[in-house]
């Protein structure tokens, strides 16, 4: 695995000429760090093509072999965490920090689902009336359409893939043009951990709309698991709905993150510092609206504001660096006037921006007082290091004010007092929430989300039986 320059197109474990590329940014520098093969929608058809040819042998394959595959990648992650943590700075732009965690966040997928792998799910009972014997039984779905974004570039490939092929199924994998190299780095290092070099094709591309197209209208297909925004997974659900195709969405959040008047402040503090800046607030479960009592708000405010001027915004590249860069300069004007939009509407900015990079997609982190709840950023998910705070003093308003969006991933609860914290935290309409925690990810747990935020859920054993239809055979 040699970084910044990425294997050929490999298409039924051949190198496949393309007639385009496109090139691979630092968005650090704007430096072009690599040029990658674009792939058309004929070699769509190809991919999906040798993925259906190579699904029979790897369904056959024991549970035990996949699950050593998988676990033998897992250590070649780790083996390699410097070299992929390096891939991440310099093309997502995290921070060192940032990009080790994903590593091994990332790497632990694999670990799990190869444990899942060899505990099939199924049951053996007498049918009521007596006549016949139920055998329920769990079956791959078939050739799976994988399509993640930029953001968590190893973690949301490994989040699907991992428990697509412990499951049986073969996969074609759509990364996000911003990080292809990841998904290419991935790839070798399953196949140089035992996988056959067809269980796993991607298809790195510029045409992410007519890759899509093609792949879902191919009959092979039986599953789709994207991982983006909400509006790019309406339009994918409409594309599968033709062929009734087999959908999981991880989609848009708008996240609340509660602090109640009896909260520690300062464990709320370090919980925000977490939730709202990993990977510079790039991440759908990001805190998007600090919901504080109104006792503790200005407290919250001004601590919270203490330590974000504390953070050393830079390239992720640089020892020191807490917060990298956003992904392009598009996400930085974005980001940008959301901030001047609560401004104008009557919001305060809590202390003076730290100072950024002159070049490079750099939004300094801002925390805004006294949000008002026309502000465009209550509203949309922000993708950028800005915390606006909106006040509250009874619980019904509070839980009201959470759920008033079509959006329902994460949410985040602070409470001196668990069984409220556990009391509000159910009340509120999302897949995930972190009680006295700024964190709700792990393998282990079931990831997704409510509402428009989603469909299904990753990780833990509902991560493979995504991948699997259940079947039963009625013996006489």
């Amino acid at each position: 695995m040699t970084l910044f320059q990425p294997s050929p197109l490999f298409i039924g474990g051949k190198p496949t000429p393309t007639a385009d590329e496109f090139a691979v940014h630092d968005p650090a520098t704007g430096i072009e760090i690599a040029r990658v093969s674009d792939a058309d929608e004929s070699h769509a058809a190809a991919a999906a093509d040798t993925a259906a040819e190579a699904l029979p042998d790897w369904a056959a394959t024991p549970p035990r072999r996949r699950a050593e595959i998988l676990a033998a990648t897992r250590e070649l992650m780790i083996d390699r965490a410097d070299e992929l943590a390096e891939l991440f700075v310099r093309k997502s732009g995290k921070a060192a920090a940032d990009a080790r965690a994903e590593v091994s966040y990332a790497a632990e997928f694999f670990r799990w689902f190869a444990e899942e792998a060899v505990r099939p799910d199924g049951r053996f009972e007498t049918s009521p009336d007596g006549r016949s014997t139920t055998v329920v039984t769990a079956q791959p779905v078939g050739v799976a359409l994988l399509i993640t974004p930029w953001n968590f570039p190893a973690a949301m490939i490994t989040r699907k893939v991992a428990p697509a092929l412990a499951a049986g199924c073969t996969a074609v994998l759509k990364p996000a043009a911003e990080t292809p190299l990841t998904a290419l780095a991935i790839r070798d290092l399953l196949v140089e951990a035992g996988a056959p070099q067809d269980v796993l094709t991607v298809l790195p591309s510029t045409r992410a709309d007519a890759i899509s197209r093609v792949l879902l209208a191919h009959d092979a297909v039986r599953k789709l698991s994207f991982t983006g925004s909400t509006g790019v997974g309406r339009h994918l659900l409409g594309l599968a709905a033709g062929r009734v195709v087999n959908s999981s969405m991880e989609l848009g959040g708008n996240a609340p993150f509660v602090v109640c008047a009896d909260a520690d402040i300062d464990a709320a503090v370090q919980g925000a510092l977490i939730a709202k800046l990993r990977n510079a607030g790039q991440a759908c479960t990001a805190a998007n609206r600090f919901l504080v009592h109104e006792d503790v708000a200005d407290e919250f405010a001004e601590s919270f504001a203490d330590a974000v001027a504390r953070l050393r915004v830079g390239p992720a590249a640089e020892p020191g660096t807490d917060i990298g860069p956003l992904i392009d300069d598009r996400a930085v004007r974005r980001v940008a006037g959301l901030v001047a939009d609560a401004v104008e509407r009557g919001a305060r900015i809590v202390r003076e921006p730290v100072e950024v990079p002159a070049t490079g997609s750099f939004s300094a982190p801002v925390v805004l007082a006294g949000v008002p709840d026309d502000a465009a950023v209550l509203h949309e998910e922000i993708f950028g290091p800005v915390a606006p705070i909106r006040t509250w003093s009874g619980t019904d308003e509070l839980v009201a004010v959470a759920n008033a969006t079509e959006y329902g991933l994460a949410g985040y609860v602070y409470a001196g007092d668990t069984g409220r914290a556990l009391e509000i935290g159910r009340r509120v309409q999302c897949g995930m929430v972190g009680v006295n925690r700024g964190v709700v990810s792990d393998p282990s747990a079931p990831f997704g989300g409510m509402k428009q935020s989603g469909l299904g859920r990753e990780g833990a054993q509902e991560g493979i039986r995504a991948f699997q239809e259940t079947q039963f055979l009625s013996v006489s």
